[in-house]
């Protein structure tokens, strides 16, 4: 920060060296001065390090808010604009005016964001309520005939449509997660399995098996948002498998007592340099594109999702022979770090 402030100083510095050289200059020329070159270098000297210490000092006194700032920047406090450092000078204490008319300027413009984010998510999540409501006739009613085949396909069609608004429920409150925490204990494949449940009817229009392996491992996590993880894991593998394939589910226990839950297709695959994308937002791949029918928002919800209940989630595929998904649940101690500090927060 120095050598800035001198760079800055650059123009008063080299006006009074210029200064100091004209006198030295004048001295020297004028023959009615007589002075020794000796006394002329040493008073050079003395006018030197008096600079250095007099530039030193406005140093420490001009930059001491500039440097408090600095400091003050490194911390996160929502209300940072009302605790600015002090101010010596005005060209300070007009930068600080500026800094505090900004941030308000700001607040007011995230408040009411924020307030129209309100809005539309409580819309959203009374719309997506409200239209369940027919939703769930109609499953009565396709119910009531299921032996039509017509209905039978209008179940499928029903299906999608009814995992989309769910979808767009769990958005609307996914932002409030860390508060819609229930922890408990329950079965890894028993969670797998009511979600396979959910998908019955679409596995069985596209002939699909789904088969379960391994132990049904006891796991620490919230039921709900987990299922919608696995949810949409499983919507995928459905996706993307072909017609009378099958779709294996197993669960293992690693040495460091972490439950694996693995979900592997026998889709297309997808290319190794994109497999590090596929929780991207909005990606949705090679096999995406062909089918035109992916949003390239579930693999993203469920990275987001598992992140934020302490799952890892990692992917493996190979192509022409599937597509391996691994959810690697926390054990009790690590779930609880991961609780703590929302709970303090």
């Amino acid at each position: 920060m120095f050598i800035s402030y001198i760079r800055d100083m650059a123009s008063w510095i080299l006006f009074f060296l210029l200064a100091l050289g004209f006198a030295d200059m004048i001295i020297w020329l004028d023959q009615g001065i007589d002075t020794k070159f000796s006394s002329v270098l040493y008073v050079n000297i003395l006018l030197i390090i008096a600079l250095i210490l007099f530039v030193y000092w406005r140093y420490r006194k001009e930059m001491m808010f500039t440097k408090e700032l600095v400091v003050f920047t490194g911390g996160s406090t929502i209300d940072w604009h009302e605790a600015l450092p002090e101010t010596l000078f005005m060209r300070d204490e007009i930068t600080k005016e500026v800094l505090q008319l900004a941030a308000l300027s700001f607040s007011k413009e995230l408040a009411t964001i924020r307030q129209a984010n309100v809005i539309e998510s409580d819309y959203t999540a009374a719309w997506v309520h409200e239209v369940k409501a027919p939703l769930t006739a109609m499953k009565l009613l396709i119910d009531a005939h299921r032996t039509d085949p017509a209905i039978r396909k209008l179940e499928a069609e029903w299906l999608r449509v009814y995992l989309l608004i769910d979808q767009q429920l769990y958005i609307s409150r996914l932002p409030t997660l860390e508060s819609d925490y229930l922890v408990e204990d329950t079965a890894v494949q028993r969670l797998a399995a009511a979600e396979v449940r959910e998908l019955a009817t679409w596995c069985m229009e596209k002939n699909i098996a789904v088969e379960f392996e391994g132990e049904d491992s006891k796991v620490v996590t919230d039921v709900k948002w987990s299922r919608f993880v696995i949810r949409q894991i499983l919507t995928n593998a459905v996706k993307y498998s072909p017609i009378g394939s099958a779709i294996v589910v197993s669960a293992s226990v690693l040495p460091s007592a972490n439950v694996l839950l693995t979900i592997k297709d026998n889709g297309s695959g997808i290319p190794q340099h994109d497999i590090a994308r596929i929780f991207d937002k909005g990606f949705t791949g090679g096999a995406g594109r062909l089918q035109n029918a992916a949003t390239g928002l579930g693999l993203y919800l469920a990275k987001t999702v598992a992140d934020k209940l302490g799952i890892a989630l990692v992917a493996d595929s190979i192509m022409n022979q599937g597509t391996t998904i691994t959810m690697i649940f926390p054990t009790e101690n690590e779930f609880d770090k991961i609780q703590t500090p929302r709970k303090n927060g």
